[in-house]
């Protein structure tokens, strides 16, 4: 496992360089390898700043600050500090994740309402009897609010209910 490479640092040092990773993961200056080039090789320092931000977001992403079992390689001086520094900046790290989850897409949300109509007749037919559903979704974009409204009848309103399931057992599957 390529964590393993954080043992050349000595463990005095290696909480710092965990932080700096750290804010890299939250958006900020990550380490550079200049302060540290010397121990590792640029190929190892690659591969160890993948491995420590993937743990750190693993470990976060799903809910738990304490995976020793995925430390399990590294001397116990080391995994305590990479421990430590998930557990002391769990919320930070968290809330970073979510930040970068919600920016996939730049289009949220923020309303929705519904009408449902009964189209009796048109200028082309005089018994329509035609169910229609009217749905006005209010969404924010770069801050910017807007109503998009959308007009379906029953046929639509079926092909959008099944997608929208779909859509729920995809997330369901992920929890």
């Amino acid at each position: 496992m390529m964590i393993k490479l954080l043992e050349k640092l000595p463990s005095e040092q290696c909480a710092k360089l965990i932080h700096r990773v750290v804010n890299g993961v939250c958006g900020q200056s990550g380490p550079r390898r200049t302060e540290y080039g010397e121990r590792w090789s640029l190929t190892e320092w690659v591969e160890l700043m993948n491995a420590l931000s993937s743990f750190i977001r693993f470990a976060v992403g799903n809910g738990c600050s304490d995976q020793e079992e995925l430390l399990s390689d590294l001397d116990t001086s080391h995994a305590e500090a990479v421990l430590q520094c998930v557990r002391s900046r769990f919320a930070e790290i968290r809330h970073a994740l979510v930040d970068r989850t919600n920016g996939i897409s730049s289009i949220q949300l923020q309303d929705f309402n519904w009408q449902l109509k009964l189209a009796l007749s048109s200028d082309k037919l005089s018994a329509l009897n035609n169910p229609l559903l009217n749905l006005s979704l209010d969404l924010k974009e770069n801050g910017i609010q807007r109503t998009v409204n959308i007009e379906m009848n029953k046929e639509e309103l079926h092909t959008l209910i099944s997608a929208l399931e779909a859509a729920n057992k995809v997330v369901l599957q992920l929890k």
